[in-house]
């Protein structure tokens, strides 16, 4: 019995002494920071691996150091030329010092994500929307900057904000339908033009080429009724040149003497 009594006695020392040391151990997670407090006052931090702190003296706040991805909800925003649109857009941020994201901000998530929604409504509020549209990745930098200069003494670095969707009134989307179909017309006629242009200046360069051997023009001639001939049934009656051109001289000839004939005539009842 007395055996028994001092085996216990030896025992239960070693027990609360291993219940104690037990009750110290910390586990840290590589990618985890453990910020230490020794009677509520700040006193280090506790790197991964294996750790132990005082038991009922010193107590560890465990920081992720990951980054993290948080949603911005839909905010409405005015744009600078008063247009109503709804924007969301999502911010990708970690802990790179684990000691002031405790002692710094209640909350760095929730006073991260607070932040990212007023930034967000205020630096879309100086924008039209036309850049709010066409130039998104220098207005995602630009909210990157102003939420990183916030952020910076809670110890959190913002590495990226993506502007995710902006949603337009139903009005504002069919003005924007007429605008591009106008932008596309405006681009076809254009187009066209410039191949109009482009044709009368190699037809031109043809027929100074043509006109150099008249030989090459009959030739051509001759070439464009074999063109006709193979498209259908057709009755062509093929014309010389020459004879072309000799009634075209005719006719001119014709038109100067007439033209003189009106001169004359004008010269007499002048006189």
């Amino acid at each position: 019995m007395t055996d028994l009594v001092g085996l216990l006695g030896f025992l239960l020392p070693v027990g609360i002494v291993l219940l104690l040391f037990l009750s110290g151990v910390r586990i840290v997670n590589e990618y985890q920071n453990g910020v230490v407090f020794r009677l509520g006052r700040y006193v280090g931090l506790k790197r991964a691996g294996f750790r132990w702190l005082i038991p009922f003296v010193e107590r560890m706040v465990i920081i992720d150091l990951r980054t993290v991805a948080r949603d911005v909800p839909p905010q409405d925003v005015i744009t600078r030329d008063n247009v109503s649109v709804k924007v969301s857009a999502v911010v990708y941020f970690r802990v790179i010092h684990a000691d002031k994201a405790v002692l710094q901000v209640e909350d760095y998530l929730y006073a991260t994500s607070q932040l990212a929604q007023t930034t967000l409504r205020a630096i879309l509020g100086q924008a039209e929307l036309d850049q709010l549209l066409s130039d998104r990745e220098r207005i995602n930098r630009e909210i990157q900057r102003v939420l990183d200069a916030h952020t910076d003494p809670w110890g959190i670095k913002v590495s990226n904000v993506e502007v995710k969707h902006i949603d337009l009134p139903p009005e504002m989307q069919r003005a924007i339908a007429r605008q591009a179909e106008a932008e596309r017309e405006r681009r076809a006629k254009i187009i066209a033009a410039e191949g109009e242009h482009q044709a009368a200046e190699k037809l031109a360069m043809a027929a100074d080429v043509l006109s150099r051997n008249p030989a090459t023009l009959q030739l051509r001639y001759l070439q464009t009724l074999v063109e006709i001939t193979t498209g259908g049934n057709h009755t062509i009656l093929p014309i010389p040149l020459d004879i072309l051109r000799a009634v075209g001289a005719m006719h001119g000839s014709a038109e100067q003497r007439e033209e003189q004939n009106d001169e004359s005539v004008e010269s007499n009842l002048v006189q």
